[in-house]
Parts: C-alpha cells; structure tokens; sequence
C-alpha cells in the first residue's frame, strides 16, 4: 500500500521548495500556461486535475478542482484516478501534471477516464520526456526509476493492492515511441484521439534544480534559458525534457 506518512512528508518538501524558490514558480507558471491553452472553456463540465500535490494548478485555472489521494488543505477532493466519484460523461477535462508516469494499470485509467468525460472532454497529460540529453539526468539525479525497458502493464484493471509505481519514461515510450502499435498490440491508447503532443527542450527547469535539488543558475538566466529552450524544441529526440498530450474519447 501507497505510505501515507512517506507520501505527506514529501508533499511538505515540496511545498516548502516551492515557497523558498521563486524561480521554480516562473518555470511551472510556463509549464501551466501551455497546459490551460489546451483547456477548451466552451465544453461543459467540471476540470478536475487528479494527484494536484501542493495545487498549483488553481493559481492559473482557479475553476479547477483539485485532488490526490490523500487529504490537504488546499485540495477539493480525495480520489483514486482509477475509481473517480463522477458520473458518467460530468467532466469536461482531465488534468494531470506528472502524474501519468505513476499510473501502473494506464489502460485501466483509460477507461475510466473515458466514463466520467464528456464526449467532447480532454484528457491533457504533462509529463517527464525521455531524450538523449535528459536521460541521464532523468535516470541519474531523480529518484524515481525511468524504467526505460520496463513491461507496461497492460490490464484494462487497476492492481491490488495499489502500492507505490512511477516509471518516468512511460509517457514518451507511448506516446512518441507509440511502442502500443507494435504488430498483433491493440493500438494505445484504444477508443482515443490524440489532438495534441508536443515534446520540447525544459534546460530551464532540469538546470533550476526542481524541487529536490538547488538552482545551478540565478533567476535573471530564466528568460535566456528559456529562450535557448525554444530553440533546441526543435529535436525533441536529442533535447526534450517535458511532453504535453491532449486525448479526447473517439
């Protein structure tokens, strides 16, 4: 089972780096401002963005409701992402912010994701990239495994017990590297249209250290970096470090 004290006391590190770092909120600011671009406000329903952490998201969209698995002040709602306490086709949007790599049964999530959105509802998923230039970092200086050649579980339902999962390379091997479309492999995700997916360099943010780690460059090199960043989006292969997919139920 997932350790509620381990899982609280991180949560706390987090909050306390994200207080203590102004730099690390002028890069999620960004990394939140592309993913309210894909929020379509004309689709009826509620935003709820599943594993909110410390809840940045209502900084930038403050209709969103907020959740996780396990209770805190700024959050609405605690719910598991495989067994969500909607209705069917209630939610106009799906949000999840380094999320999905922790998702063991994504087939499973998938499914229920399809119940509770409506037909014309998104699934916008923000999560680690794996390139040449970010997997070393990845995989060296984070300590949640890449788990780049690790199965996939494939299950339509979710394991039990839900211990703790994360394999940060799922998001790329399935959405870029479409390893679910190999011969005789039923296509990833089934019953799902991808509308947007976009790799794109993050030097900005593997180099401010996260939440973990201190900055190897001042606050005034943002605006530079970010730049630079632009620039290398352009091979996402050799450079990226963050991935944004937006799916909507066909």
């Amino acid at each position: 089972m997932i350790d509620l004290d381990q899982h609280q006391k991180e949560i706390q590190q987090n909050l306390h780096s994200w207080q203590s770092k102004p730099l690390l909120q002028q890069i999620y600011a960004s990394f939140y401002k592309r993913i309210v671009a894909l929020i379509d406000r004309q689709i009826p329903g509620t935003v709820l963005e599943i594993g909110s952490g410390i809840g940045n998201l209502k900084a930038h969209y403050p209709p969103a409701v907020c959740s996780d698995l396990f209770p805190n002040p700024w959050l609405d709602l605690v719910c598991d992402g495989y067994e969500l306490p909607f209705a069917a086709s209630s939610l106009s949007h799906l949000v999840l912010f380094d999320v999905f790599h922790h998702l063991e049964a994504p087939r499973a999530f998938f499914k229920e994701a399809r119940r509770v959105l409506t037909v014309r509802g998104r699934l916008i998923i923000f999560d680690p990239y794996i390139s040449l230039a970010s997997f070393p970092v990845y995989g060296l200086l984070h300590h949640e495994p890449v788990a780049w050649r690790k199965p996939i579980q494939k299950n339509d339902v979710a394991p039990r017990p839900r211990g703790y999962y994360a394999a940060q390379g799922n998001a790329t091997r399935l959405f870029f590297r479409r390893e679910g479309e190999r011969p005789r492999e039923p296509q990833f995700p089934k019953g799902w249209h991808v509308v947007h997916a976009e790799a794109f360099a993050a030097f900005s943010y593997l180099l401010s250290g996260g939440y973990s780690k201190p900055a190897v460059y001042p606050a005034r090199l943002l605006p530079t970096l970010q730049g630079l960043d632009a620039k290398l989006s352009r091979w996402p292969r050799l450079f990226g470090a963050r991935c944004l997919v937006a799916l909507t139920p066909s």
